[in-house]
């Protein structure tokens, strides 16, 4: 595998569960860490992998509190439905990035997409928008397996 590292996170993530299968994903895929801002959801409950003592989940107030502290030269990837995206098949993972999902029912603020280094998303067979732990899950799959 490559040096580098990545992680990825739910703007205002609304359910738990989502949290719980992104974070389970993430454990998988190799995240080195997940995160959330804001805190719609009650306390996370934990999964038969026992995710929490291997990936870490840090939460941030707000988006601009996540924006102030991520780390160095670090990318912050958006993973949404807009005009012009570079689509997943197109698109190079950097070395080092921060993969921000929208919440479950609004998406990403207009201030998360107006900082993204890159805008991506996720080509379906129709114009609906995966759930947020599928499509992050695809997400860290689609690096993973460029990275094999």
């Amino acid at each position: 595998m490559s040096r580098g590292y990545f992680a990825i996170g739910i703007e205002n993530g609304k359910t738990r569960s989502n949290i719980g299968t992104l974070w389970r994903s993430a454990g998988i895929f190799g995240a080195s860490f997940i995160f959330t801002t804001g805190r719609r959801y009650q306390k996370q409950c934990s999964d038969t992998l026992k995710t929490p003592r291997h990936v870490p989940l840090h939460h941030y107030s707000d988006f601009d509190d996540l924006f102030e502290h991520l780390p160095h030269s670090c990318q912050l990837v958006g993973v949404e439905l807009v005009e012009n995206p570079v689509m997943l098949p197109d698109f190079k993972h950097p070395k080092r990035a921060v993969y921000l999902l929208g919440a479950e029912d609004h998406g990403l603020s207009a201030s998360a997409l107006d900082r993204c280094h890159s805008i991506i998303q996720i080509p379906t067979a129709k114009e609906y928008s995966l759930n947020v732990a599928v499509a992050g899950s695809v997400i860290m799959y689609d690096r993973f397996a460029r990275e094999l």
